[in-house]
């Protein structure tokens, strides 16, 4: 690698792969607050910077940056290989821990107004449920952020 010349912010802005993954970003959190319109009837704009949900915007941005690294860089190279592994943990981590951690956060919300409700003496605050992806959003979001890739930098 060669040292790093010139202006640092110049050069992120000028790096095509970075623009890749705020592109997936964007368009997977923007297609959060389409489907909730087109399946809620409701325009919801915090959707936009919600976690969870249709499609995985944290799978979108790391297989953006996967495929991205892949097509500048070679499919063959150590710079695709770690980011293949930080796809795979992130996307890992956002169907089992992160959706666990959801699945939790639901119970206790119910175990909470439960006993709100029987007299208990318990602050009323609601911890964040939609955390997580199920696997099939993972999936869509992995798919959105490989073709954005394509789409952009070609291959």
């Amino acid at each position: 690698m060669e040292p790093m010349e010139g202006n640092s912010l110049m050069q992120l802005l000028n790096n095509r792969i970075f623009w890749v993954c705020v592109m997936a970003w964007f368009v997977a959190q923007a297609a959060k607050v389409v489907l909730t319109l087109a399946v809620e009837c409701r325009l919801d704009f915090r959707r936009f910077f919600g976690l969870g949900g249709m499609p995985s915007s944290h799978s979108a941005v790391v297989t953006a940056l996967a495929v991205g690294v892949g097509i500048r860089s070679g499919f063959n190279s150590t710079l695709f290989a770690i980011a293949c592994v930080l796809a795979v943990i992130t996307m890992t981590d956002a169907a089992g821990v992160r959706r666990a951690a959801g699945k939790q956060a639901a119970m206790i919300n119910k175990i909470v107004q439960d006993m709100i409700q029987n007299g208990g003496d318990l602050p009323n605050e609601t911890l964040k449920e939609l955390l997580g992806h199920t696997p099939l959003q993972v999936l869509v979001g992995a798919l959105l952020g490989a073709v954005i890739a394509v789409l952009m930098l070609g291959l």
